[in-house]
């Protein structure tokens, strides 16, 4: 994949699947929009991670999610700071699903990467314990661990 056309078919093969997942952890079109962008331009700049992965799809799919992990630690310290600022940010109004979705990011950004991944994996994707373990590159004992520590998993158990 050193090419740009090979970028392009990666794009065009991948991107879709790239853009579902990203909406579905942060629940914005824009801010998926702004992952899948991301996230190619990166592989633009340096496609070695990529090339180096065993799995394309299971490379994209760890990238998306970490992204998005990012992508929502990065939303909540701007918050912080302009609320540091004593800046006028009006709070949004939540409903029904959004209000469920906001509770469960907020339960993330409290988590450690592995956690906040594991937790997506098991409550958002169904995932077994020995998927999640291939996944994070650890056993499906440390995954239940990870997961049995989890605050509130009822939370994110409602996003599903």
């Amino acid at each position: 994949m050193g090419s740009r056309r090979d970028l392009e078919v990666l794009y065009r093969r991948h991107g879709p699947s790239v853009l579902r997942r990203a909406r579905a952890i942060l629940g914005s079109e824009t801010e998926a929009q702004e992952v899948l962008q991301d996230l190619f331009a990166g592989f633009a700049a340096d496609p070695k991670p990529l090339l180096k992965a065993n799995s394309t799809v299971g490379f994209l799919y760890q990238a998306t999610t970490h992204r998005c992990l990012n992508t929502l630690r990065n939303t909540t310290n701007r918050l912080r700071l302009l609320d540091a600022r004593a800046c006028d940010v009006a709070p949004r109004r939540l409903d029904g699903g959004a209000e469920q979705r906001a509770l469960a990011h907020e339960l993330l950004l409290q988590l450690d990467e592995d956690s906040a991944r594991a937790a997506i994996y098991f409550h958002v994707d169904g995932m077994t314990h020995a998927e999640i373990a291939e996944l994070l590159d650890c056993s499906r004992r440390h995954v239940g661990n990870l997961l049995q520590r989890l605050p509130a998993t009822a939370a994110l158990q409602d996003h599903r």
